[in-house]
């Protein structure tokens, strides 16, 4: 497993961006594959976007062509830069690695993003 630290979020007008990090431990990080995840209030976990180990992404509808994933190995880190940012876009955040695209075992702690109207 790796350990994951999430950082970058905050708040931010409709209409703005972040860009959000997860920082890995671990000399393995460019075999795992990275998912970003969110969780709004009394709402379910849902699956933002993925990246495989070698940089293919895929994204959920609801942030295609706002959203942007991509991991930089040398500092065994993955972003998520989110454009375009919609209220509907509030909820914590979380990073995950998995061996697979289908399964993560290891997750961070999450990073609150709140986007005001």
């Amino acid at each position: 497993q790796v350990q994951l630290v999430e950082s970058g979020g905050g708040l931010v007008q409709a209409g703005g961006s972040l860009r959000l990090s997860c920082a890995a431990s671990g000399r393995t990080f460019s075999v795992y594959a990275m998912a970003w995840f969110r969780q709004a209030p009394g709402k379910q976990r849902e699956l933002v976007g993925i990246i495989s180990a070698g940089g293919s992404t895929d994204y959920a509808d609801s942030v295609k062509g706002r959203f942007t994933i991509s991991r930089d190995n040398a500092k065994n880190t993955v972003y998520l830069q989110m454009n375009s940012l919609k209220p509907e876009d509030t909820a914590v955040y979380f990073c995950a690695a998995g061996a697979t695209m289908v399964h993560f075992g290891s997750w961070g702690q999450g990073t609150q993003v709140t986007v005001s109207s």
